[in-house]
């Protein structure tokens, strides 16, 4: 497969998986990003008695060289694999992710239709503003990779799991990913709810817009005030938990939802 590497680790990227219920929830991390992004998140949801899978995508979690030889169908067919393997282990499957993860997510649903129970999404990425982004396959040749764009969190002190450069082979592969899930977001069948922060320095509000714009199933969108791009890391992280949480029990039809969360107030 391409991507696969014998490179050790980075300490926090692994992938996790928590066994609960027969409701399952396949958590996708970002671009150059590693599931360490989304553990908090899914051990909340692990621990309200949820099954969580959240995989390595090819290429991540090691050093940004092992990414230069992926692409998009690569990472995609990684969180397939693990929707399937889900759907044959749970009675339904949610899908979550963040950023590029979210994407990912949404191509599922366009794919997989009423397979997917409902979807939550952090900071999609669904364009650029950048004009420089549309030279990223002729630069690849020249430039492996640029700066990179993990760590965007507001919050003092909380590091992301991620590569410090972006190789320009695969992003230009992800404008790609872009280009096939916009055009296909009116196939979206289940419910969305979609997280935006107010100040993202990495993913623009265009792509917000867009999103809610091609979804024709129901969707809702929620603002982050305190958070940058990678929320589930940030101030609302909490927020994005507990909001994910209810939309399961809203839209779950297992007995083995999860209890409703009980208010702070």
């Amino acid at each position: 497969m391409a991507g696969s590497t014998d490179t050790a680790l980075l300490p926090g990227a692994e992938p996790f998986t928590f066994v609960g219920g027969s409701v399952g929830v396949l958590l996708v991390h970002g671009f150059t990003g590693s599931p360490g992004s989304m553990r908090p998140w899914g051990e909340a949801l692990g621990a309200a008695g949820l099954t969580v899978s959240c995989p390595l995508l090819p290429g991540h979690g090691t050093r940004w060289q092992d990414m230069v030889p992926t692409s998009w169908p690569d990472w995609y067919t990684t969180v397939r694999g693990e929707f399937l393997r889900l759907r044959r282990e749970c009675d339904e499957v949610f899908v979550m992710g963040l950023s590029m993860g979210a994407t990912l997510t949404l191509r599922l649903a366009e794919e997989y239709g009423a397979e997917v129970t409902g979807l939550v999404t952090v900071n999609a990425s669904l364009m650029t503003e950048r004009r420089q982004a549309a030279l990223a396959p002729l630069l690849s040749w020249i430039i492996p990779a640029v700066p990179g764009v993990a760590g965007d969190v507001k919050a003092k002190g909380v590091p992301e799991v991620g590569y410090s450069r972006v190789p320009l082979r695969p992003f230009a592969s992800l404008r790609k990913l872009w280009a096939v899930t916009r055009a296909d977001l009116g196939r979206i069948v289940s419910p969305v709810l979609a997280y935006r922060s107010v100040v993202d320095h990495i993913v623009e509000p265009s792509s917000g817009a867009l999103l809610l714009a091609g979804v024709r199933a129901p969707i809702e969108e929620r603002l982050l005030p305190d958070s940058w791009h990678v929320a589930t890391l940030d101030n609302d992280k909490e927020t994005i938990f507990k909001g994910s949480l209810e939309f399961v029990r809203q839209h779950s039809i297992s007995t083995q939802a999860p209890a409703p969360v009980a208010s702070d107030g």
